[in-house]
């Protein structure tokens, strides 16, 4: 297989049985990290064979299809992305598409000080750095293996890139961080970067906590907020979840993702793309269509590629059903589902 540097204009565009338009995907690129936090995998992980992972090839093609159909904003996940072998150059080959408005990247910032500048110039608009502690050895806790300062190192550098928007994505857990918010807050809004304190979402079994007990709710969230800063609803919105308040007295803004207290499936534009070439219509549920077939098969090409994405819109659940009784919740880990 080679890569295509065709430009093609979109001439369909992804819309599912509820009349939501996808223009929006967060594709994975591998499902290893270089930690192993405590809500989005077990501590002793089995990865996938390297037969089942989509080359940085096809990884394009899935790109270049979506944008294709009228996809304007394509996530870079993992796991950690950066931790992929050359994966610059798949970031490079993104970067360079027709009709991609924004390319995107969310990362542990663990790898940041030696590949922010490089992934600016290679066309990454928008960077999400996970961090959910600023004391060191609650940091380990939570990443297990991971070194804060190492993290900070990466913000730091992420700031010096020049990226276009920066925001700090915090799970805040019970037992855990949740004395944290205040100070995550002042970290990120005294350097002008955004943040989004993050409900821990029910994916997988977590190996040492039951997230029942550890789930902090984002209304409480922000009632802690609020003994410490001014916060008004804001009308800005971005291709994601997030719902963002302004912050008096700060120029950059505090965002909130309630995947477990706020269904916000409503006006769900996005899908997901494992790294073993799985479309997932939804987070919380199992549909989805597998690509990587489509894309090894002996008669393949971009237009059967296209096609069946464009299929694949009816099988777009209309919600999830987080903790509802009786419903099976997904078994998948965060590293497969692609952050």
């Amino acid at each position: 297989m080679t890569l295509s540097s065709n430009k093609t204009e979109p001439t369909t565009l992804l819309v599912d049985k509820f009349g939501r338009r996808v223009d929006y995907i967060r594709l994975s690129v591998t499902d290893r990290c270089d930690f192993r936090c405590v809500y989005c995998m077990t501590e002793e992980m089995t990865f996938l064979p390297r037969a089942q992972v989509l080359s940085l090839e096809e990884l394009y093609l899935v790109g270049k299809a979506f944008v294709d159909l009228g996809v304007t904003k394509i996530r870079l996940t993992g796991g950690e992305p950066l931790v992929r072998t050359n994966v610059m150059t798949l970031i490079k080959q993104l970067g360079s598409l027709s009709g991609l408005q924004e390319l995107l990247l969310t990362t542990n910032g663990a790898q940041l000080d030696k590949y922010a500048l490089p992934l600016r110039e290679a066309g990454v608009n928008r960077i999400n750095v996970s961090i959910d502690s600023l004391d060191a050895d609650r940091f380990k806790r939570i990443s297990r293996v991971g070194k804060l300062e190492k993290v900070l190192q990466g913000i730091d550098a992420a700031i010096a890139a020049g990226f276009d928007k920066i925001k700090l994505n915090s799970v805040i857990m019970r037992g855990y961080n949740e004395d944290e918010v205040v100070g995550l807050a002042e970290y990120a809004l005294d350097r002008d970067i955004d943040i989004a304190f993050i409900e821990e979402m029910p994916l997988g079994d977590a190996s040492d906590h039951a997230r029942e007990e550890t789930t902090c709710s984002n209304a409480w969230v922000r009632e802690v907020l609020e003994t410490r800063f001014q916060l008004s609803d804001s009308e800005a919105k971005t291709a994601g979840p997030s719902r963002y308040t302004d912050v008096a007295g700060y120029s950059s803004r505090i965002a909130f993702i309630s995947p477990v207290t706020h269904n916000f499936c409503e006006d769900c534009n996005r899908v997901r793309v494992t790294v073993e070439g799985r479309l997932l219509l939804c987070l919380g549920n199992e549909h989805s269509m597998d690509l990587r077939a489509i894309l090894r098969a002996e008669d393949f090409t971009e237009e059967k590629l296209r096609a069946a994405i464009v299929a694949a819109m009816d099988l777009k659940p209309e919600r999830h059903y987080f903790y509802e009784k009786d419903y099976a919740q997904p078994v998948r880990l965060m590293n497969m589902t692609g952050g």
